[in-house]
């Protein structure tokens, strides 16, 4: 049965170790053998300091890595960043700090091993360290996401699909969100990391996963050998539906949502925690409407022109190529866009977020209503 540990703690790194390690302990580390590949995937979505709740926080990547050492494994630290390189990430996110007493290799994904992660999708390409690995610690944020309404456990795990070809997954699965919700479940589960451990210290709420989100003092550690349990564990904390997270409505729809698990720690509230409001939308109505719901009726990004300095993150980064980067301010084409929102995630000046057209607040509150 699934174990998921609730811990409080603060980023003080005498409390960290010891509750990281004990979490370890208590989910098996001890299978870790020596000399056993171990891969710490921690969140690196983009250069950002530990005050701005983006990333894993340092700290928990040294505990994590120390762990391994002391299991005499071998402990790789590795990610595949939307934006930014691999080494100012490390320096802004102090990780390359953190990590500089301890022998440890760090090292963006740059080669990739075709994987078949079952249908409709077939064999993709997941980073070769990925696959090699004896075990994976997974080291998400506890933080919004303006698509998948969570980034938590399962969702940091898209970060194994290297570079250029993770927009390519936004290209193909479009505004189909429940499909791309389901491509990161599957994914999930052919990676299945042996522990995930959460870092919801400091959590980010509103507009995430990036510099939109505001930073929310939650106080608390999740661990986990079950990172579906985990993500769920963390709905009951913020007292939200599972099915309103799509990764977790796409595991029940594959049958891999298991509802037993056991749950060590306080299950205290935590409230308020502002969700992205716009996130719970999905595409929907007959085929040769599509068009009409893509243009009137689905949230959209917009650029706050104050904040802009068009930088070109935005538009380097879209799949669709839906960023007219002649323009002053920008201007999205809404009919190419395929609202994943990744324009929001790399802007490093949160100068991009979603609005909710009013035919699409109209209709869903209607929806609302009457369900």
């Amino acid at each position: 049965m699934p174990l998921v540990l609730i811990r409080k703690s603060d980023y003080s790194y005498e409390t960290l170790k010891p509750l990281i390690f004990g979490m370890l302990d208590r989910l098996g580390g001890h299978r870790m053998a020596p000399g056993s590949r171990v891969l710490i995937k921690p969140n690196l979505l983009t250069p950002a300091t530990p005050r701005q709740a983006i990333l894993t926080h340092p700290f928990i990547v040294r505990a994590a890595v120390e762990y391994a050492l002391n299991q005499n494994a071998r402990p790789l630290v590795a990610d595949s960043p939307a934006m930014g390189s691999f080494s100012k990430i490390l320096r802004d996110s102090g990780i390359q700090e953190a990590l500089a007493p301890l022998k440890v290799d760090y090292r963006p994904f740059q080669d990739s091993l075709k994987i078949d992660i079952g249908e409709p999708f077939g064999s993709i390409d997941i980073a070769r360290e990925v696959i090699e690995a004896d075990f994976i610690i997974n080291l998400p944020k506890f933080k919004t996401h303006s698509q998948m309404l969570l980034t938590l456990g399962v969702k940091n795990l898209f970060g194994c699909i290297v570079g250029y070809r993770k927009p390519e997954w936004h290209m193909k699965t479009g505004v189909n969100r429940p499909l791309f919700a389901r491509l990161l479940v599957q994914l999930y589960h052919r990676i299945s990391p042996a522990f995930t451990i959460l870092d919801g210290i400091l959590a980010l709420e509103g507009e995430g996963p990036g510099k939109r989100g505001t930073p929310k003092e939650v106080g608390l550690l999740l661990g986990s050998d079950n990172a579906l349990a985990l993500d769920r564990t963390v709905c009951r904390i913020l007292d939200l539906e599972p099915d309103h997270v799509p990764t977790l409505r796409a595991a029940r729809e594959l049958e891999l949502l298991d509802d037993s698990f056991t749950i060590d720690g306080p299950l205290d509230p935590v409230r308020p925690f502002r969700l992205p409001q716009s996130a719970p939308s999905l595409l929907y109505g007959p085929q040769s409407l599509q068009r009409l719901i893509r243009l009137h009726f689905l949230p959209r990004p917009v650029v706050d022109a104050d904040l802009c300095r068009q930088c070109g993150a935005c538009w380097t980064i879209c799949p669709a190529r839906a960023i007219d980067e002649s323009a002053r301010p920008l201007e999205f084409d809404y009919d190419r866009c395929i609202r994943c929102c990744c324009c929001i995630e790399v802007c490093p000046y949160g100068a991009l977020h979603t609005v909710d057209p009013l035919p699409g607040r109209m209709i869903r509150k209607l929806i609302a209503r009457f369900s």
